[in-house]
Protein backbone atom coordinates (compact mmCIF):
# COMPACT_ATOMS: atom_id res chain seq x y z
CA UNK A 1 0.00 0.00 0.00
CA UNK A 2 2.93 2.39 0.60
CA UNK A 3 4.00 2.78 -3.16
CA UNK A 4 0.39 3.85 -4.23
CA UNK A 5 0.31 6.40 -1.23
CA UNK A 6 3.69 8.25 -2.93
CA UNK A 7 2.10 8.14 -5.91
CA UNK A 8 -1.19 9.34 -4.58
CA UNK A 9 0.81 12.19 -2.87
CA UNK A 10 2.89 12.75 -6.08
CA UNK A 11 -0.49 13.65 -8.18
CA UNK A 12 -1.88 15.89 -5.12
CA UNK A 13 1.39 17.95 -5.44
CA UNK A 14 1.16 18.79 -9.46
CA UNK A 15 -1.59 21.13 -9.21
CA UNK A 16 0.92 23.85 -6.50
CA UNK A 17 3.69 23.57 -8.51
CA UNK A 18 2.09 24.40 -11.53
CA UNK A 19 0.15 27.40 -9.63
CA UNK A 20 4.14 28.73 -8.52
CA UNK A 21 5.21 28.23 -11.97
CA UNK A 22 1.94 30.73 -13.33
CA UNK A 23 2.94 33.21 -10.76
CA UNK A 24 6.77 33.11 -11.48
CA UNK A 25 6.18 33.45 -15.25
CA UNK A 26 4.07 36.06 -14.42
CA UNK A 27 5.99 38.10 -12.48
CA UNK A 28 8.94 37.61 -14.97
CA UNK A 29 6.75 39.01 -17.55
CA UNK A 30 5.98 42.02 -15.84
CA UNK A 31 9.71 42.36 -15.18
CA UNK A 32 10.52 42.42 -18.66
CA UNK A 33 7.92 44.58 -19.63
CA UNK A 34 9.45 47.11 -17.13
CA UNK A 35 12.57 47.34 -18.42
CA UNK A 36 11.63 47.80 -21.99
CA UNK A 37 9.82 51.23 -21.14
CA UNK A 38 13.01 52.77 -19.89
CA UNK A 39 15.14 52.27 -22.68
CA UNK A 40 12.54 53.35 -24.86
CA UNK A 41 12.54 56.74 -23.00
CA UNK A 42 16.68 56.99 -22.77
CA UNK A 43 16.36 56.66 -26.55
CA UNK A 44 13.87 58.96 -27.29
CA UNK A 45 16.37 61.65 -25.03
CA UNK A 46 19.69 61.02 -27.01
CA UNK A 47 17.53 61.15 -30.52
CA UNK A 48 16.86 64.44 -29.10
CA UNK A 49 20.13 65.74 -28.21
CA UNK A 50 21.43 64.87 -31.80
CA UNK A 51 23.58 66.02 -34.06
CA UNK A 52 25.57 68.76 -34.40
CA UNK A 53 25.00 71.12 -37.57
CA UNK A 54 28.63 72.14 -39.13
CA UNK A 55 28.92 75.90 -40.09
CA UNK A 56 28.74 76.18 -44.02
CA UNK A 57 32.19 76.19 -46.08
CA UNK A 58 33.56 78.37 -48.18
CA UNK A 59 32.86 78.45 -52.24
CA UNK A 60 36.36 78.15 -52.82
CA UNK A 61 38.10 74.98 -52.58
CA UNK A 62 41.48 76.18 -54.85
CA UNK A 63 42.98 79.18 -56.08
CA UNK A 64 43.99 80.55 -59.65
CA UNK A 65 47.46 80.72 -60.58
CA UNK A 66 48.52 84.18 -59.13
CA UNK A 67 51.46 84.67 -62.28
CA UNK A 68 48.95 83.72 -64.66
CA UNK A 69 45.88 85.40 -63.22
CA UNK A 70 46.50 88.64 -64.56
CA UNK A 71 46.10 88.97 -68.47
CA UNK A 72 48.75 91.04 -71.04
CA UNK A 73 47.45 93.67 -71.99
CA UNK A 74 46.29 94.38 -68.21
CA UNK A 75 49.74 94.63 -67.51
CA UNK A 76 50.77 96.65 -70.29
CA UNK A 77 48.29 99.30 -68.62
CA UNK A 78 50.27 98.80 -65.21
CA UNK A 79 53.38 98.38 -66.40
CA UNK A 80 54.09 100.52 -69.13
CA UNK A 81 57.21 100.47 -71.21
CA UNK A 82 57.82 97.11 -70.52
CA UNK A 83 57.24 95.69 -74.14
CA UNK A 84 60.81 96.53 -74.41
CA UNK A 85 61.62 93.33 -72.05
CA UNK A 86 58.75 90.75 -72.36
CA UNK A 87 60.75 88.93 -69.00
CA UNK A 88 59.11 91.98 -66.96
CA UNK A 89 55.15 89.94 -67.67
CA UNK A 90 56.29 86.86 -66.54
CA UNK A 91 56.59 87.74 -62.72
CA UNK A 92 57.87 86.45 -60.11
CA UNK A 93 56.18 83.41 -57.92
CA UNK A 94 55.67 84.00 -54.44
CA UNK A 95 57.24 80.98 -51.99
CA UNK A 96 54.32 79.04 -50.68
CA UNK A 97 53.50 75.84 -49.43
CA UNK A 98 50.40 74.94 -50.39
CA UNK A 99 49.29 76.58 -53.52
CA UNK A 100 45.40 75.87 -52.59
CA UNK A 101 45.80 78.10 -49.66
CA UNK A 102 47.69 80.62 -50.56
CA UNK A 103 49.91 81.87 -53.76
CA UNK A 104 51.11 85.61 -55.05
CA UNK A 105 53.30 87.18 -57.98
CA UNK A 106 55.01 89.84 -57.96
CA UNK A 107 55.96 92.11 -60.96
CA UNK A 108 58.88 94.99 -61.05
CA UNK A 109 59.53 97.73 -64.16
CA UNK A 110 62.36 99.93 -63.89
CA UNK A 111 62.43 103.17 -66.78
CA UNK A 112 64.55 106.03 -67.04
CA UNK A 113 61.27 107.81 -65.62
CA UNK A 114 61.13 105.86 -62.32
CA UNK A 115 60.10 102.02 -61.10
CA UNK A 116 56.93 100.50 -60.63
CA UNK A 117 55.58 97.74 -58.95
CA UNK A 118 52.57 95.33 -58.60
CA UNK A 119 52.08 92.30 -56.53
CA UNK A 120 49.12 90.23 -55.65
CA UNK A 121 48.30 87.82 -53.01
CA UNK A 122 45.69 85.36 -52.58
CA UNK A 123 45.08 83.74 -49.36
CA UNK A 124 41.77 80.97 -49.30
CA UNK A 125 40.66 80.74 -45.47
CA UNK A 126 39.25 77.84 -43.91
CA UNK A 127 37.81 78.03 -40.43
CA UNK A 128 38.83 74.45 -39.07
CA UNK A 129 35.80 75.94 -35.71
CA UNK A 130 32.91 73.86 -37.15
CA UNK A 131 31.02 76.55 -35.57
CA UNK A 132 32.44 78.94 -37.61
CA UNK A 133 31.89 79.20 -41.42
CA UNK A 134 35.25 79.57 -43.38
CA UNK A 135 33.48 82.94 -44.83
CA UNK A 136 32.73 84.08 -41.27
CA UNK A 137 36.26 83.49 -40.78
CA UNK A 138 37.58 85.21 -44.01
CA UNK A 139 35.18 88.41 -42.91
CA UNK A 140 37.00 88.99 -39.56
CA UNK A 141 40.49 88.36 -41.35
CA UNK A 142 39.50 90.88 -43.93
CA UNK A 143 38.11 93.64 -41.13
CA UNK A 144 41.43 93.06 -39.88
CA UNK A 145 43.51 94.34 -42.61
CA UNK A 146 40.84 97.52 -42.90
CA UNK A 147 41.28 98.23 -39.17
CA UNK A 148 45.09 98.46 -39.75
CA UNK A 149 44.86 100.83 -42.86
CA UNK A 150 42.73 102.50 -40.57
CA UNK A 151 40.05 102.59 -43.25
CA UNK A 152 36.31 103.91 -42.01
CA UNK A 153 34.06 101.36 -41.04
CA UNK A 154 31.42 100.15 -43.14
CA UNK A 155 28.18 101.92 -42.89
CA UNK A 156 25.47 100.28 -40.42
CA UNK A 157 28.08 97.37 -39.57
CA UNK A 158 28.19 96.34 -35.92
CA UNK A 159 31.62 97.43 -35.81
CA UNK A 160 30.64 100.63 -37.05
CA UNK A 161 28.26 101.38 -34.71
CA UNK A 162 30.52 100.63 -31.81
CA UNK A 163 33.14 102.59 -32.84
CA UNK A 164 30.56 105.53 -33.37
CA UNK A 165 29.29 105.48 -29.86
CA UNK A 166 32.86 104.79 -28.18
CA UNK A 167 34.03 108.00 -30.13
CA UNK A 168 31.35 109.99 -29.20
CA UNK A 169 31.49 108.91 -25.48
CA UNK A 170 34.74 109.78 -25.58
CA UNK A 171 35.18 113.31 -27.06
CA UNK A 172 31.65 114.55 -25.61
CA UNK A 173 29.64 116.74 -28.02
CA UNK A 174 31.28 115.79 -30.69
CA UNK A 175 29.10 112.57 -31.30
CA UNK A 176 28.02 110.96 -34.61
CA UNK A 177 28.92 113.96 -36.55
CA UNK A 178 32.93 113.58 -36.39
CA UNK A 179 32.58 110.44 -38.78
CA UNK A 180 30.50 111.89 -40.98
CA UNK A 181 31.60 115.32 -40.88
CA UNK A 182 35.13 114.27 -42.10
CA UNK A 183 35.65 114.32 -45.88
CA UNK A 184 37.69 110.63 -45.56
CA UNK A 185 34.77 109.43 -43.78
CA UNK A 186 32.29 110.54 -46.62
CA UNK A 187 34.23 109.46 -49.39
CA UNK A 188 34.48 105.92 -47.72
CA UNK A 189 30.86 106.10 -48.21
CA UNK A 190 31.72 105.85 -52.46
CA UNK A 191 32.04 103.08 -54.09
CA UNK A 192 33.77 102.30 -57.46
CA UNK A 193 32.10 105.22 -59.44
CA UNK A 194 34.24 107.55 -57.66
CA UNK A 195 37.75 105.92 -58.49
CA UNK A 196 40.47 107.21 -57.06
CA UNK A 197 43.21 106.85 -54.43
CA UNK A 198 44.29 105.46 -50.94
CA UNK A 199 45.93 106.08 -47.86
CA UNK A 200 48.61 104.10 -45.39
CA UNK A 201 49.88 100.57 -46.40
CA UNK A 202 49.77 97.64 -44.12
CA UNK A 203 51.71 94.32 -44.88
CA UNK A 204 54.18 95.50 -47.21
CA UNK A 205 57.46 93.16 -46.83
CA UNK A 206 59.16 93.82 -49.72
CA UNK A 207 63.17 93.96 -49.84
CA UNK A 208 64.88 96.90 -50.29
CA UNK A 209 64.27 100.97 -49.94
CA UNK A 210 60.46 99.58 -49.90
CA UNK A 211 61.15 97.99 -46.07
CA UNK A 212 61.66 101.52 -44.82
CA UNK A 213 58.42 103.66 -45.56
CA UNK A 214 57.70 105.88 -43.05
CA UNK A 215 54.12 107.82 -42.57
CA UNK A 216 54.76 110.34 -45.00
CA UNK A 217 52.55 112.83 -46.61
CA UNK A 218 48.79 112.12 -47.32
CA UNK A 219 47.64 111.79 -50.36
CA UNK A 220 45.13 114.23 -50.33
CA UNK A 221 47.41 116.62 -49.30
CA UNK A 222 50.23 116.79 -52.55
CA UNK A 223 48.50 114.54 -55.56
CA UNK A 224 49.06 115.11 -59.00
CA UNK A 225 47.84 114.07 -62.22
CA UNK A 226 49.77 112.23 -64.64
CA UNK A 227 53.00 112.90 -63.28
CA UNK A 228 53.31 116.35 -63.45
CA UNK A 229 53.13 119.46 -60.52
CA UNK A 230 49.07 119.83 -61.08
CA UNK A 231 47.18 119.19 -58.12
CA UNK A 232 44.44 116.95 -57.89
CA UNK A 233 41.40 118.20 -58.71
CA UNK A 234 39.05 115.76 -56.48
CA UNK A 235 41.18 114.55 -53.72
CA UNK A 236 38.31 113.02 -51.65
CA UNK A 237 36.71 111.02 -54.66
CA UNK A 238 40.86 109.07 -54.26
CA UNK A 239 40.52 109.02 -50.78
CA UNK A 240 40.89 106.03 -48.63
CA UNK A 241 37.71 104.47 -48.49
CA UNK A 242 35.39 100.99 -48.76
CA UNK A 243 34.34 99.79 -52.45
CA UNK A 244 30.71 98.76 -52.69
CA UNK A 245 30.75 96.69 -55.37
CA UNK A 246 33.93 94.40 -55.54
CA UNK A 247 33.52 90.90 -54.77
CA UNK A 248 31.81 91.01 -50.66
CA UNK A 249 33.73 93.27 -48.93
CA UNK A 250 36.76 95.45 -50.59
CA UNK A 251 38.30 98.64 -49.51
CA UNK A 252 41.26 100.84 -50.89
CA UNK A 253 44.03 102.29 -49.57
CA UNK A 254 46.60 104.93 -50.49
CA UNK A 255 50.24 106.54 -49.29
CA UNK A 256 52.12 109.27 -50.64
CA UNK A 257 55.99 109.04 -49.00
CA UNK A 258 58.49 111.27 -49.90
CA UNK A 259 62.43 110.66 -49.21
CA UNK A 260 65.35 112.50 -49.85
CA UNK A 261 66.39 109.76 -52.79
CA UNK A 262 62.63 110.27 -54.20
CA UNK A 263 58.82 110.23 -54.13
CA UNK A 264 56.37 107.24 -54.32
CA UNK A 265 52.73 106.23 -54.04
CA UNK A 266 51.54 103.22 -53.12
CA UNK A 267 48.74 101.63 -53.69
CA UNK A 268 46.31 98.60 -51.80
CA UNK A 269 43.41 97.27 -52.97
CA UNK A 270 42.10 94.91 -50.74
CA UNK A 271 39.12 92.60 -51.52
CA UNK A 272 37.33 89.24 -50.27
CA UNK A 273 34.77 86.79 -51.99
CA UNK A 274 33.53 84.23 -50.15
CA UNK A 275 36.41 82.59 -47.93
CA UNK A 276 39.20 84.25 -50.33
CA UNK A 277 41.03 87.09 -49.72
CA UNK A 278 43.16 88.84 -52.43
CA UNK A 279 45.41 91.76 -52.03
CA UNK A 280 46.91 94.01 -54.71
CA UNK A 281 49.58 95.98 -54.00
CA UNK A 282 50.79 98.65 -56.83
CA UNK A 283 53.28 101.32 -56.34
CA UNK A 284 55.00 103.80 -58.81
CA UNK A 285 58.63 105.46 -57.82
CA UNK A 286 59.92 108.92 -59.29
CA UNK A 287 63.07 110.20 -58.23
CA UNK A 288 61.83 113.59 -59.59
CA UNK A 289 59.83 114.72 -56.42
CA UNK A 290 58.55 117.85 -58.72
CA UNK A 291 56.36 115.04 -61.07
CA UNK A 292 54.07 113.22 -57.77
CA UNK A 293 52.27 109.90 -59.79
CA UNK A 294 48.84 110.39 -59.72
CA UNK A 295 46.54 109.02 -57.64
CA UNK A 296 43.34 108.66 -60.00
CA UNK A 297 45.90 107.01 -62.23
CA UNK A 298 46.99 104.06 -60.15
CA UNK A 299 44.02 103.59 -58.17
CA UNK A 300 41.84 102.90 -61.15
CA UNK A 301 44.25 100.96 -62.53
CA UNK A 302 44.32 98.36 -59.71
CA UNK A 303 40.39 98.98 -59.89
CA UNK A 304 40.55 97.24 -62.91
CA UNK A 305 43.06 94.63 -62.48
CA UNK A 306 40.80 93.57 -59.21
CA UNK A 307 38.08 93.53 -61.59
CA UNK A 308 40.01 90.82 -63.50
CA UNK A 309 40.84 88.87 -60.73
CA UNK A 310 37.40 88.31 -59.66
CA UNK A 311 36.35 86.79 -62.34
CA UNK A 312 39.45 85.17 -62.15
CA UNK A 313 38.17 83.41 -58.85
CA UNK A 314 34.63 82.06 -60.53
CA UNK A 315 36.46 80.65 -63.78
Amino acid sequence: MQPAQRRAYGRRATPAVAALITVLAAAGLGGCTGSDAKPGTDDGASGDSGTAVSAEPGRYRTLPEACGAVGRKTLQTLLPGAEQDDRVYDGQASVTYDIDRRDGCRWKLETASGTRYLTIDFQRVVSYDPSVSDDDRAQAAYEKKAAAAHIPAATGSPSASSSTRTEGGASGGSGSSSPSGSGSAAAGETGKGDKGSKNNKSGKNDTGDKGDKKSGTPSTDAGASGGSDQTDTAPQDTAPRRLDDLGDDAFLDDQLITKDSGIHRDITLVFRSSNVIATIEYDQWTTDTKRIPSSQELQENAQDLADELTGRLNE
